[in-house]
Protein backbone atom coordinates (compact mmCIF):
# COMPACT_ATOMS: atom_id res chain seq x y z
CA UNK A 1 0.00 0.00 0.00
CA UNK A 2 0.85 3.61 -0.82
CA UNK A 3 1.64 5.96 1.78
CA UNK A 4 -0.43 9.75 1.68
CA UNK A 5 0.70 12.90 3.24
CA UNK A 6 -2.51 14.62 4.35
CA UNK A 7 -2.01 18.68 4.55
CA UNK A 8 -4.69 19.30 6.74
CA UNK A 9 -6.54 21.58 9.25
CA UNK A 10 -8.30 23.92 6.78
CA UNK A 11 -10.43 22.85 8.47
CA UNK A 12 -10.02 20.62 11.03
CA UNK A 13 -14.08 19.76 10.59
CA UNK A 14 -13.41 18.41 6.53
CA UNK A 15 -10.05 17.14 7.31
CA UNK A 16 -11.96 14.40 9.92
CA UNK A 17 -13.91 13.65 7.04
CA UNK A 18 -10.97 13.36 4.63
CA UNK A 19 -9.59 10.67 7.45
CA UNK A 20 -13.02 9.00 8.08
CA UNK A 21 -13.64 8.32 4.17
CA UNK A 22 -10.20 7.49 3.17
CA UNK A 23 -10.09 4.78 5.51
CA UNK A 24 -13.32 3.47 5.25
CA UNK A 25 -12.37 3.14 1.53
CA UNK A 26 -9.47 0.97 2.66
CA UNK A 27 -11.08 -0.96 4.56
CA UNK A 28 -13.87 -1.92 2.87
CA UNK A 29 -11.56 -2.78 0.04
CA UNK A 30 -9.43 -5.10 2.18
CA UNK A 31 -11.37 -5.95 5.09
CA UNK A 32 -10.09 -7.22 8.05
CA UNK A 33 -8.45 -4.90 10.02
CA UNK A 34 -6.66 -2.92 7.26
CA UNK A 35 -6.40 0.64 7.46
CA UNK A 36 -4.46 3.55 5.50
CA UNK A 37 -1.03 4.22 5.63
CA UNK A 38 -1.89 8.20 6.35
CA UNK A 39 1.07 11.05 7.28
CA UNK A 40 -1.23 14.32 8.27
CA UNK A 41 0.39 17.70 9.24
CA UNK A 42 -2.64 19.71 10.59
CA UNK A 43 -2.10 23.49 10.34
CA UNK A 44 -3.60 26.31 12.49
CA UNK A 45 -5.99 26.89 10.67
CA UNK A 46 -5.62 30.77 12.02
CA UNK A 47 -2.10 31.38 10.69
CA UNK A 48 -3.89 30.16 6.79
CA UNK A 49 -6.53 32.22 7.39
CA UNK A 50 -4.72 35.61 8.19
CA UNK A 51 -3.09 34.66 4.73
CA UNK A 52 -6.39 34.32 2.87
CA UNK A 53 -7.64 37.59 4.52
CA UNK A 54 -4.62 39.67 3.59
CA UNK A 55 -4.16 37.68 0.32
CA UNK A 56 -0.66 36.57 1.36
CA UNK A 57 -0.17 33.63 -0.77
CA UNK A 58 3.33 33.65 -1.55
CA UNK A 59 3.44 32.74 2.18
CA UNK A 60 0.51 30.68 2.07
CA UNK A 61 2.44 28.83 -0.76
CA UNK A 62 5.47 28.91 1.67
CA UNK A 63 3.69 27.43 4.48
CA UNK A 64 1.90 24.66 2.21
CA UNK A 65 4.78 23.91 0.96
CA UNK A 66 6.70 23.47 3.78
CA UNK A 67 4.74 21.15 5.34
CA UNK A 68 4.51 19.22 2.02
CA UNK A 69 8.20 18.73 2.06
CA UNK A 70 8.15 17.47 5.76
CA UNK A 71 5.53 14.85 4.42
CA UNK A 72 8.11 13.50 1.55
CA UNK A 73 10.84 13.25 3.85
CA UNK A 74 8.53 11.22 5.53
CA UNK A 75 7.93 8.94 3.35
CA UNK A 76 4.69 9.87 1.77
CA UNK A 77 4.60 8.38 -1.82
CA UNK A 78 2.00 11.49 -2.62
CA UNK A 79 0.90 14.39 -1.11
CA UNK A 80 -2.74 16.31 -1.10
CA UNK A 81 -3.99 19.58 -0.32
CA UNK A 82 -7.12 18.77 2.02
CA UNK A 83 -9.14 21.93 0.55
CA UNK A 84 -10.32 23.33 -2.09
CA UNK A 85 -9.56 27.25 -2.09
CA UNK A 86 -5.74 26.25 -0.83
CA UNK A 87 -5.57 24.64 -4.33
CA UNK A 88 -4.82 28.42 -5.42
CA UNK A 89 -1.37 27.79 -4.73
CA UNK A 90 -1.04 23.90 -5.79
CA UNK A 91 1.78 24.90 -8.39
CA UNK A 92 3.95 26.07 -5.65
CA UNK A 93 3.17 22.97 -3.43
CA UNK A 94 3.69 20.54 -6.28
CA UNK A 95 6.85 22.14 -7.09
CA UNK A 96 8.16 22.47 -3.86
CA UNK A 97 8.19 18.41 -4.08
CA UNK A 98 9.37 15.32 -6.08
CA UNK A 99 6.17 13.08 -5.31
CA UNK A 100 2.71 13.87 -6.74
CA UNK A 101 -0.06 16.33 -5.47
CA UNK A 102 -2.97 14.60 -6.00
CA UNK A 103 -5.27 17.67 -7.20
CA UNK A 104 -8.64 18.37 -5.96
CA UNK A 105 -10.34 19.25 -9.41
CA UNK A 106 -9.00 16.25 -11.09
CA UNK A 107 -11.15 14.18 -8.46
CA UNK A 108 -13.87 16.46 -9.01
CA UNK A 109 -13.60 15.84 -12.95
CA UNK A 110 -13.42 12.11 -12.54
CA UNK A 111 -16.67 12.34 -11.14
CA UNK A 112 -18.33 14.74 -13.94
CA UNK A 113 -16.94 12.98 -16.50
CA UNK A 114 -17.96 9.25 -14.96
CA UNK A 115 -21.70 10.83 -14.60
CA UNK A 116 -21.59 12.34 -18.04
CA UNK A 117 -21.72 16.10 -16.61
CA UNK A 118 -20.09 18.38 -19.07
CA UNK A 119 -20.98 21.53 -17.07
CA UNK A 120 -21.36 21.67 -13.50
CA UNK A 121 -22.19 24.91 -11.35
CA UNK A 122 -19.66 25.63 -8.29
CA UNK A 123 -20.76 26.77 -4.44
CA UNK A 124 -17.51 27.74 -2.65
CA UNK A 125 -15.85 30.74 -1.06
CA UNK A 126 -15.35 33.81 -3.15
CA UNK A 127 -11.92 33.14 -4.44
CA UNK A 128 -12.45 29.72 -6.16
CA UNK A 129 -16.04 31.40 -7.50
CA UNK A 130 -14.46 34.68 -8.59
CA UNK A 131 -11.25 33.10 -9.84
CA UNK A 132 -10.28 31.50 -12.43
CA UNK A 133 -7.64 28.82 -10.93
CA UNK A 134 -10.56 26.66 -9.95
CA UNK A 135 -12.49 26.42 -13.31
CA UNK A 136 -9.29 26.10 -15.66
CA UNK A 137 -8.18 23.19 -13.59
CA UNK A 138 -11.80 21.18 -14.48
CA UNK A 139 -11.53 22.64 -18.34
CA UNK A 140 -8.34 20.56 -18.60
CA UNK A 141 -10.90 17.56 -18.29
CA UNK A 142 -13.47 19.21 -20.47
CA UNK A 143 -15.51 20.17 -17.49
CA UNK A 144 -17.42 23.86 -18.05
CA UNK A 145 -17.96 25.45 -14.24
CA UNK A 146 -20.48 27.81 -13.55
CA UNK A 147 -20.57 30.30 -11.05
CA UNK A 148 -23.46 32.24 -8.67
CA UNK A 149 -23.90 35.79 -9.49
CA UNK A 150 -22.06 38.85 -7.94
CA UNK A 151 -24.79 39.22 -5.40
CA UNK A 152 -25.02 35.88 -4.56
CA UNK A 153 -21.16 35.02 -4.27
CA UNK A 154 -20.68 37.36 -0.63
CA UNK A 155 -23.58 35.65 0.97
CA UNK A 156 -22.53 31.90 0.35
CA UNK A 157 -18.79 33.15 1.10
CA UNK A 158 -20.17 34.66 4.15
CA UNK A 159 -21.86 31.49 5.58
CA UNK A 160 -18.65 29.17 5.05
CA UNK A 161 -16.38 31.49 7.02
CA UNK A 162 -18.72 32.86 9.82
CA UNK A 163 -21.03 28.88 10.08
CA UNK A 164 -19.63 26.03 8.33
CA UNK A 165 -15.96 26.27 9.08
CA UNK A 166 -16.78 26.56 13.08
CA UNK A 167 -19.15 23.65 12.86
CA UNK A 168 -22.32 25.46 12.86
CA UNK A 169 -25.19 24.31 10.04
CA UNK A 170 -28.37 26.16 10.21
CA UNK A 171 -31.42 25.46 7.94
CA UNK A 172 -31.68 29.34 6.71
CA UNK A 173 -27.80 28.92 5.64
CA UNK A 174 -28.86 25.78 3.35
CA UNK A 175 -32.32 27.30 2.37
CA UNK A 176 -29.79 30.48 1.00
CA UNK A 177 -27.49 27.55 -1.26
CA UNK A 178 -30.37 26.00 -2.42
CA UNK A 179 -31.39 28.80 -4.37
CA UNK A 180 -28.26 29.61 -5.69
CA UNK A 181 -27.60 26.01 -6.67
CA UNK A 182 -30.79 26.06 -8.28
CA UNK A 183 -30.43 29.19 -10.07
CA UNK A 184 -27.06 27.64 -11.62
CA UNK A 185 -29.12 24.70 -12.36
CA UNK A 186 -31.65 27.39 -14.84
CA UNK A 187 -28.42 28.46 -16.27
CA UNK A 188 -27.72 25.44 -17.48
CA UNK A 189 -25.56 23.61 -14.65
CA UNK A 190 -26.18 19.35 -14.61
CA UNK A 191 -24.50 18.80 -11.44
CA UNK A 192 -23.04 21.43 -8.61
CA UNK A 193 -19.38 20.88 -7.10
CA UNK A 194 -19.33 21.25 -3.35
CA UNK A 195 -16.13 23.03 -4.12
CA UNK A 196 -15.55 24.06 -0.40
CA UNK A 197 -14.98 20.56 1.89
CA UNK A 198 -17.31 21.99 4.33
CA UNK A 199 -20.62 22.63 2.51
CA UNK A 200 -21.07 19.07 2.81
CA UNK A 201 -21.82 19.77 6.15
CA UNK A 202 -24.91 21.60 4.81
CA UNK A 203 -25.88 20.27 1.37
CA UNK A 204 -26.43 16.76 0.65
CA UNK A 205 -27.57 15.37 -2.54
CA UNK A 206 -31.45 15.44 -1.42
CA UNK A 207 -31.37 18.83 -0.88
CA UNK A 208 -31.42 19.99 -4.76
CA UNK A 209 -32.87 19.12 -8.27
CA UNK A 210 -29.36 18.49 -10.00
CA UNK A 211 -26.73 15.89 -9.34
CA UNK A 212 -24.01 16.94 -6.24
CA UNK A 213 -20.40 16.20 -6.41
CA UNK A 214 -18.99 16.25 -3.30
CA UNK A 215 -15.54 17.71 -3.35
CA UNK A 216 -13.80 16.02 -0.53
CA UNK A 217 -15.39 12.58 -1.07
CA UNK A 218 -14.42 13.14 -4.91
CA UNK A 219 -11.23 13.50 -3.35
CA UNK A 220 -11.00 11.17 -0.76
CA UNK A 221 -11.90 8.19 -3.35
CA UNK A 222 -9.01 9.19 -5.78
CA UNK A 223 -6.92 9.32 -2.77
CA UNK A 224 -8.06 6.14 -1.15
CA UNK A 225 -6.97 4.56 -4.69
CA UNK A 226 -3.97 6.06 -4.89
CA UNK A 227 -3.00 4.57 -1.84
CA UNK A 228 -4.33 0.81 -2.74
CA UNK A 229 -2.08 1.63 -6.05
CA UNK A 230 -4.76 1.95 -8.51
CA UNK A 231 -4.57 5.12 -9.32
CA UNK A 232 -0.94 5.52 -11.04
CA UNK A 233 0.71 8.01 -9.82
CA UNK A 234 0.93 11.33 -12.55
CA UNK A 235 4.19 12.16 -14.56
Amino acid sequence: MRTLGLIGGMSWHSTVDYYRGINERVAAELGGHHSAKLLMSSLDFDEIRDCQITEDWARAGALLSAEATALEAAGADAVAICTNLMHKVAPEVEASVQVPLLHIGDAVARVAGARSISTVGIVATDWVMRESFYRDRLALHGIEALAPTADERPVLDAIIWSELTRGIVTDESREVYVAAIEGLAARGAQGVVLACTEIQLLIGPGDVSIPVIDSMDAHASTLADFALSREPAPA
